[in-house]
Parts: C-alpha cells; structure tokens; sequence
C-alpha cells in the first residue's frame, strides 16, 4: 500500500482575483481533496503576502471542518514566533469541540522578529554537509541542491515590519522547545498557577487534536519533536536542501511519546497535468512567485503562464529560485508519481504532504485528482 497523500493548501491568490475567490477555492478543493481519498488538509499561515490569502489558519481550518465530514483538518502550520502556548491551545480546542477527532495542529518556529537571522546564524554555525554543497547532489535519485541562504530576506524592509506588526512593542518569544512544553502541558491539563490552582483551557484541556512539528533543517524543531515523541513534518518544498539532515535528527532525537515510533510527513510542491508539456505550462508561474518571496518583497499574486512567460529574468533571479524551481515535481501522473515514490523511499516517510498551485483552480484541481489517481493505481 502507497503511503496516505496529504494536502497543504497556501490559499494562492491568482492574478485577476480576490481573497474571498481564493478562499471559496480553498473550500472546495478540501470538499474534493475528501471524495479523492486524501488523509489531511493544512493550512499554512502567511502574513503581508499579496499573493496569499492563509493568514489566520484557525479561521481556515474551521471553514473547510464544517465543509467537509471526514477529512483531518489542521495547520501547517502556527507561527509560534507570534503567538502564546494559551492562544494556541484555546483555539484549537475549540476547533477540536465542534469537530472531534479531526483537527491537527501543527506548529513552526518562524513568525519572531529574528527568526531568519536566527535560522542563519545557526545553520551556518552546524556547518552541515549541506552546507558544503555548491552543486544539486543525488541521494537514491532525490535531488538535493545546494541550501538557500536567507541572507536579503533578513534584511529586508518587509520582513522587519512583520516582526514588528505582528508582536506587542518590546515582546520576546520564548525559546521553541518551552512554548511546545507549555502547549502539551495545556493539552494535558497539567498546568498550575502559583498557588497550585489548576489552570485549564476550556474548550483546550483534554482535547484530542494531533500534534505535529513542522522544521526545515536539523535545528530546534526536529530536536523538539523527537524529544517530545510527536509527528515530524520536514519541508522538501520550502528547504530541499536539508531534507535528510532534519529528517535524520528527528530520528536520532526520538523518544517514544505521542506517538510509539517516528512518523514523518515530507512536503511537496507537486504540478500534474495529463502531459509534460501541459503541466509546465501551468507550471510557469511559480518561480515568480518564489522570487517575491526570496527577494523579499513577498509572494505576488499568482501569473498566468502568458504573464509568467514574459517576465524577466536576470541570472541573480535564476540562481534565487533555482532549488525550488530544480525539486518542483512536473509533469504527468506516472512522472509525478515516480518522483514521490524516490521521496518517500529516500527520507523514510510515512506520508506525504502535497503543495499544488496554478493560476487556475480548475487546473489545481485536475492536478490532485490526477494524483490522487495514479498514487492508488501504483499500489
């Protein structure tokens, strides 16, 4: 049996579109994502992006709950940079009170005024193989390019003013591995005031929500997860660089927890059409949207391939997009399908998590229920 596909939705919005067209859509697609036999659905968060429309999970995540009958629903995930274990657990008890047994959350690092530099700093500190890499390695024939540094995104205007908007004047977000602590002992209900008064959330203590992390390199988040036994989502879409290095710490790192043996989920941005041809095309628009958000400035409504096509390109702007654009998997069901199952085979996982975007959602769509099909058809 082929492991159990999963989608994570970034509520793209299109060229030409809105964000209630794009939240409509999102809607939908979970409705179908059900009927095609999909395990989850997550929602990303993302903040001052033109092109987004997935600010507020929580929100989204109850939306397609109500639309749907059977379908996990969940985050992929919670900027914990920005938020306090209380929110948090508030918030999906309550999704969990109105739809038990199908919320999952699950929660990042990124959203704090310095978590780019922070992330930078410490990668580079690790010196890991990736770190050396200066050309696409292959590892069982999964291609691993060279790590992205996010050294203009540190710097830039846009990702300074987010940190500043989205936290009170002079607040610090406390070290990772305390606010999971923190949220699993609120889950629990473990929680006391000074006084040893129990404090517990309601809707929050006791709920039954599944509880991921989510990381890109073998830092804080993989470490966490393992320690904590929890479910570990690594980004091959986001950081294809470090896939095996995060997957691998979560591994060294596991203790028996929530779950009895490490479980892995792996992200990927997938584009099916039923030719190559066809599914290059639609896939046209994505490096642009990659470049807003490498340079900085945030991802840009999603092109048209006519509009894609008559961008243009500097070799900087090649170079910017060029891992994401090099691990996107393009092309028909049995291509598409081939390039997952080295995925899955090379980091181990237990279920995949499948990013598609296209301008048009009839073609997002099409390109699910084309892999949901051929996925089941390869047994």
């Amino acid at each position: 049996m082929p492991v159990p596909l999963s989608i994570l939705d970034l509520v793209p919005l299109a060229s030409g579109s809105d964000a209630g067209e794009a939240l409509r859509n999102s809607v939908d697609l979970a409705q179908r994502a059900e009927g095609l036999g999909y395990h989850r659905y997550w929602f990303a968060e993302h903040h001052l992006n033109a092109g987004v429309a997935g600010s507020a999970p929580p929100v989204l995540i109850a939306a397609a709950a109500a639309a749907t009958t059977r379908l996990r629903v969940g985050s992929g995930g919670v900027q914990m940079g920005h938020r306090t274990p209380l929110s948090v657990v508030e918030e999906f008890g309550l999704l969990d009170a109105l739809h038990p047994g199908r919320i999952d959350l699950g929660m990042g690092r990124s959203g704090g005024r310095d978590f780019l530099k922070d992330r930078a700093e410490r990668h580079d500190a690790r010196r890991r193989p990736s770190s050396w890499r200066t050309e696409d390695e292959f590892v069982g024939g999964l291609r691993l390019p060279p790590v992205f540094r996010p050294g203009r995104l540190v710097g830039s205007h846009r990702f300074v003013a987010q940190g500043e908007l989205l936290q009170q004047p002079g607040a610090q977000t406390p070290p990772y591995a305390d606010q999971v602590e923190q949220v699993l002992a609120l889950l629990a209900g473990s929680v006391q005031a000074a006084d040893r008064t129990p404090l517990e959330p309601v809707p929050g203590a006791g709920a039954g929500v599944e509880v991921w992390i989510l990381g890109s390199s073998a830092g804080d988040s993989a470490a966490v997860a393992g320690r904590h036994g929890l479910r570990f989502a690594a980004n091959y879409h986001v950081s294809p660089a470090t896939v095996l290095e995060a997957v691998d710490a979560y591994r060294e790192a596991f203790v028996p927890g929530a779950v009895p043996e490490p479980w892995v989920g792996i992200s990927a941005d997938v584009v099916v059409a039923p030719t190559e041809d066809e599914a290059r095309r639609l896939a046209l628009g994505y490096p642009a949207w990659v470049r807003g958000i490498r340079r900085g400035d945030g991802a840009a409504p999603y092109a048209t391939p006519e509009e894609a096509a008559a961008l243009a390109w500097s070799p900087e702007d090649l170079e910017l997009v060029g891992d994401r654009v090099r691990t996107q998997f393009v092309g028909t069901p049995d291509q598409v399908v081939e390039g997952l199952r080295i995925l899955e085979e090379v980091t181990g996982a237990d279920e995949l998590v499948i990013t598609s975007m296209t301008h048009d959602h009839k073609d997002r769509v099409r390109s699910y229920e084309l892999l949901a099909g051929a996925w089941e058809a390869s047994g």
